[in-house]
């Protein structure tokens, strides 16, 4: 389980900044699908603020759990492309090329009348959140 009681601290590192706060959590992909299908969709919820919160302990950065919860009750839509967009920064902010972008949630919608758009939209996003997290030291559970 990570500390989130440590502040994040940055530190320069061939001219990136490079975050040191407490890590998030590996999620199968799998399962969250599974989970997100058992749930009727309830589980995006707490998927989204899970995420959002343990980018923002970790970088100092983003919209937070909270902000994100709230905007996914009001205006879901644009909770895959932040969602994509802040952990593509994370791969930015360490000087490397981010595997995706707000781009990416063009799979969510309009993908989502090709039916398995958002299907890809989560496989590729939550790929690049759980490879990030593997590159910190966080192992699968």
């Amino acid at each position: 389980m990570s500390d989130y009681s440590k502040p994040p601290v940055a530190s320069a590192s061939a001219g990136a900044m490079v975050p040191v706060g407490p890590t998030g959590k590996i999620r199968g992909t799998g399962v969250s699908i599974l989970l997100a299908v058992v749930t009727f969709g309830i589980y995006q919820y707490v998927y989204f603020f899970q995420v959002h919160e343990e980018m923002k302990v970790h970088t100092g950065q983003g919209i937070g759990g909270g902000l994100a919860l709230l905007l996914t009750f009001l205006v879901g839509i644009c909770m895959p492309y932040l969602t994509a967009h802040e952990i593509g920064e994370m791969y930015k902010r360490r000087g490397e090329q981010p595997p995706v972008s707000a781009i990416t949630g063009l799979w969510y919608f309009p993908g989502i009348f090709i039916l398995v758009g958002p299907l890809v939209w989560f496989v590729k996003t939550n790929g690049a959140l759980n490879r990030y997290w593997e590159s910190q030291g966080v192992t699968r559970s």
